[in-house]
Order: structure tokens, then sequence, then C-alpha cells
């Protein structure tokens, strides 16, 4: 009997493991920042599709080095906040910072 009940913890134990894990990973998932080109809804032609990768890109160019790289690395890579400032040895809320700067950047070279 002892041994059942060491064998049953064992698999319980390592089963609410597993359910950890799949919810951790699905929470990571939910929180990814959405990749850029992937919200297209309708199919524009090619060359209107070009137009505007190339008018992102020339936007993009025109951001500071750093703001550049976190730019690329979270909406044309796809990688969530928390993987960018481990691959550029930053915190998490520089990552953010930095993003949200860049973005009204952005939003203000369009607008003019």
């Amino acid at each position: 009997m002892d041994k059942r009940n060491s064998v049953y913890e064992c698999c319980k134990s390592e089963i609410y493991r597993i359910g950890w894990r799949v919810q951790y990973k699905a929470k990571r998932t939910r929180n990814q920042e959405c990749p850029f080109y992937e919200n297209n809804l309708s199919t524009p032609s090619f060359s209107a599709m070009s137009e505007e990768k190339i008018y992102v890109e020339e936007l993009i160019n025109s951001l500071p080095p750093q703001g550049k790289i976190i730019i690329d690395k979270l909406y044309l890579q796809g990688l969530s906040e928390v993987e960018v400032a481990r691959q550029l040895n930053i915190s998490q809320q520089a990552v953010n910072k930095w993003k949200r700067k860049m973005i009204l950047q952005l939003s203000q070279m369009v607008n003019y």
C-alpha cells in the first residue's frame, strides 16, 4: 500500500508539473507581441506590399540604433519583450520604454 501511494504521489506531482508548464507556455504565447506583417486581413497587390515594406524599412532606419533593434525584434521577428531584454542584456522595463518611445516617434514621423 505504501509503495502504491508513493507511485501515486510521484505521478500526481509530475502531472501538476506538466500542467504548470502548459499554462506557463500559454501565458507566454498570449503575452507575446504580434508580428507586424501577420495582421493583414486582405491580400494587397504585390506592388502595394513592396511599397509598404520599403516605407516601413525607411521609417525604421531613421530610428536610433537601439530603438531600431528593439522594434525589429519585437514586431518584425515576433519576439516578446522578455526575450528581447535577455538578448540585449537590459531589463524588460527598458525594452518597454524604448518600444513606447520608438512607436511615438514613428507615429509622429508618419503624421507629419
